[in-house]
């Protein structure tokens, strides 16, 4: 991951996650993420508040497990990276959309508890290891348990 594109986010999930799976058998989720922003106006002396909405796509074991643990409306903790993707319509209208890959999900423990229960890993020769995307020209994930 490049030093100079790594963004933590702090949010409610807008939907559920939905998860897919690419013809190879890759698990993907992706899911919405609305980040609000508070302050008083020191005019008014009012709370005023202005709200972000991203999608985040998370790949591999880390999508199985947000789609098992997540639901709408919970506050998430989201680190990983900004990408860029373009496509054509069928109309040849071109289109471009900026998404986080993430890296890290967790639940966000300032307003809630949560119980880990650490999952079985999956053996190297069906895709595991990592949640994230790997960036071109990324070495693959290091095979380190997180516990």
């Amino acid at each position: 991951m490049s030093p100079g594109n790594t963004v933590t986010l702090v949010g409610n999930l807008t939907r559920d996650p939905e998860l897919r799976f690419t013809p190879s058998g890759a698990a993907n989720v992706q899911f919405g993420l609305a980040v609000n922003r508070r302050w008083q106006n020191r005019q008014t002396n009012e709370w005023e508040e202005a709200v972000s909405f991203f999608n985040v796509i998370a790949w591999r074991e880390m999508a199985e497990n947000v789609s098992a643990s997540l639901g709408k409306g919970q506050r998430v903790i989201v680190t990983g990276r900004l990408e860029q993707r373009s496509w054509e319509t069928q109309d040849g209208e071109k289109r471009s959309v900026v998404e986080v890959v993430a890296d890290e999900i967790g639940p966000s423990l300032r307003w809630a508890t949560a119980e880990v229960t650490k999952t079985d890993r999956r053996s190297d020769d069906d895709g595991g290891g990592g949640g994230g995307r790997p960036a071109p020209n990324e070495p693959p994930p290091y095979d380190e348990e997180p516990f």
